[in-house]
């Protein structure tokens, strides 16, 4: 096949993907797009059958992680785990409420990932703001914010990160202690920011609703504590996280069973098998595009060294401009194998706009997207106009200070 025509049908199947995860259709759909859309890719030769084959094996660990993820915090959710946060939440009035969203949110997406934050927490936020009596606004952007900004934390916390650790020198407390400051620094941008653009709303009262307390589940709390703890116990070992969240979320899906909290049909609902064929199959188009004139163009871009702020400031702006081009798990797979050979602090500022430049448009991350749908279906419209606002006032001061940051940690 010509080579125009390979790649303009690799774009096309890449388009038909994220149209996919966009939009959320039904499970049968979502999987015969992903399946189809491979085989497609692989029918142009951009990619051989070997290549694919590799691919899915580098994503494998991965996708085993987000399945095992998926479990716990499903688990999590039924046993009350966040609905328990919501009882913190309340008794302190509308600024303490977004603090306490804030910091809560902030560890969710650490330990549990971005789309727990996204889809588990941001309704129990709004139920308690509701139950206190103030407006719900500033809580439930506390939660899209920290879905992504707080993701640069833990390798465990992004499948971005995942992604990319094995092209780091570094295991994943020593990631965790680099990313550290970085993350603290933006989180304070966030805060500040957050504060400044819903301060009117914070003044406002409402009628407050009756909401029941619900105990904090022990069992839950103490594995998800142990596997935060074997994440850094077993990394230096170079076990893969997968095997402990998977430990996590059979110890927790047994408890579950027993109680009878979940069936066995909801623990495979729970793993999103479609969601699993779908970031292969982004995987398998990546890589063939990587290898037409997309991954061309941005080789060009990357800078030849990355041992200047202005080179970190240009890795960290090209990862957000290709993340909300092409959603930050696509644009990882593109970017990360082009900036590794710069060393660490590359793929780390590449980070930095793939995870925290990546809230700057509702397409830039899948959580955006799960965060507004989560909304609508609890009845609380967010409009494209107002999420773009605070996006384009947080994400861009965000980025800058946290790339900053790195550079100056890095010297």
């Amino acid at each position: 096949m010509p080579d125009l025509l390979s790649d303009a049908v690799a774009l096309l199947a890449l388009v038909a993907l994220l149209v996919v995860a966009y939009r959320h259709p039904r499970r049968r759909v979502e999987a015969s797009v992903s399946v189809v859309a491979a085989a497609v890719v692989l029918a142009t030769g951009l990619i051989t059958w070997s290549e694919a084959r590799d691919t899915v094996a580098h994503l494998a660990p991965v996708v085993l992680f987000l399945v095992a993820i998926l479990v716990t915090a499903h688990v999590c959710d039924r046993a009350g785990l966040f609905a328990a946060s919501g009882r913190l939440l309340r008794h302190g009035g509308a600024v303490r409420l977004l603090t306490v969203a804030f910091l809560v949110a902030a560890a969710v997406t650490a330990v549990l990932s971005l789309d727990a934050t996204a889809v588990l927490l941001t309704p129990i936020v709004v139920a308690a703001a509701r139950a206190e009596g103030v407006l719900p606004r500033p809580g439930a952007y506390a939660c899209l914010r920290m879905a992504n900004s707080a993701s640069l934390l833990l390798p465990v916390s992004n499948l971005t990160n995942l992604l990319a650790l094995p092209a780091l020198g570094l295991t994943f407390t020593a990631f965790a202690a680099t990313m550290a400051p970085v993350t603290a620094a933006v989180l304070v941008v966030e805060y500040v920011g957050l504060r400044l653009l819903f301060r009117r709303d914070l003044d406002v009262r409402t009628q407050p609703h009756d909401e029941p307390d619900v105990p904090l589940p022990l069992v839950p709390t103490a594995v998800v504590i142990a596997m935060l703890a074997g994440f850094a116990l077993t990394s230096p070992l170079g076990l893969e996280p997968a095997w402990v969240a998977g430990a996590a979320a059979i110890v927790l899906t047994g408890w579950a069973h027993r109680h009878g909290l979940v069936a066995s049909r909801d623990v495979v609902h729970a793993t999103h098998p479609e969601f699993v064929l779908l970031v292969l199959a982004l995987g398998v188009v990546v890589a063939a595009i990587s290898e037409g004139f997309l991954g061309e163009a941005t080789a060009r871009v990357v800078p030849d060294a990355a041992d200047s702020l202005a080179a970190l400031l240009l890795i960290a702006g090209l990862a957000t401009a290709l993340a909300n081009v092409l959603t930050n798990l696509s644009a990882t797979l593109l970017l990360v194998p082009l900036v590794a050979p710069l060393g660490d602090v590359a793929v780390l500022a590449a980070l930095i706009g793939l995870n925290v430049g990546s809230g700057l448009t509702m397409s830039g991350s899948l959580a955006n997207l799960l965060w507004r749908r989560t909304l609508a279906a609890g009845g609380d419209r967010v409009s494209v106009p107002e999420f773009h606002r605070v996006a384009l006032l947080l994400t861009p001061c965000s980025v800058l200070v946290a790339v900053l940051t790195l550079y100056a940690i890095s010297r």
